[in-house]
């Protein structure tokens, strides 16, 4: 017998992977692109409060924000970085010409308010082909729909960025969840290399983030008596 809760989940990511394929087509008829891009978040119905407070998310979006105008005031366009904050922990993405440029966009982004730490992922390469970055996207998004499917992981605590089929793995997370998702970008189609930059959490702490369960406040009102003609109640 089908059951429904898997059609469901499989029909969700399988939503995820449409809309990962529609933008990079679109991404691939535009004739120029950014050199800087700041990591955003999952569109549509697909969109959920994650494992960070809400001010720490768009701290992390200011972060990204201030990080490209930093590196276009002083590099200009001849990089191309692709900048990721997850809870104020950065990380840089993509390629530039020199290893002094690798070195001045770490200390830039470094200097921004409130970042906490910078991975560095940089290499000193030239920019990658549309094609490549076409197949980055669908990598991100084969991933993400295997997270979606996975019935004991939350695939909105993850965030996904691929570089030159390298997939790196962000969110606050346990070692189980930690080890979990790993697992399932290793599997995934595209995919050479898994790096994990996640900022381990306790089970304990993990109970602490999850939702409570509405109380119901509802009191269930008394039967009502019914007085049949005899004189007794029902």
């Amino acid at each position: 017998m089908t059951n429904p809760m898997t059609n469901t989940t499989t029909f969700a990511s399988k939503k995820l992977l449409g809309l990962i394929l529609v933008s990079v087509t679109l991404g691939a008829s535009l004739s120029a692109c950014f050199p800087v891009i700041v990591g955003g978040a999952m569109v549509g119905s697909l969109v959920a409060t994650d494992r960070r407070t809400a001010g720490t998310q768009l701290e992390d979006e200011r972060i990204g924000m201030r990080g490209a105008s930093l590196i276009r005031t002083n590099i200009g366009d001849r990089v191309h970085v692709n900048i990721n904050s997850y809870n104020r922990r950065v990380l840089l993405t993509g390629e530039v010409p020199s290893q002094q440029d690798l070195q001045l966009v770490e200390q830039l982004v470094s200097r921004v308010e409130n970042v906490q730490a910078v991975v560095n992922e940089l290499a000193v390469l030239g920019s990658p082909s549309m094609t490549q970055r076409s197949g980055d996207a669908l990598t991100t998004g084969r991933v993400k729909a295997g997270l979606i499917d996975a019935r004991d992981l939350s695939a909105n605590a993850f965030k996904v960025v691929t570089e030159r089929g390298t997939v790196y793995l962000m969110g606050r997370v346990t070692q189980r969840e930690s080890e979990r998702a790993t697992e399932i970008a290793r599997a995934t189609s595209g995919v050479q290399k898994v790096v994990r930059v996640f900022e381990i959490i306790s089970e304990e702490e993990l109970r602490a983030l999850l939702p409570k369960p509405a109380a119901n406040e509802a009191k269930a009102s008394p039967a009502k008596q019914v007085r049949l003609p005899n004189g007794s109640l029902v």
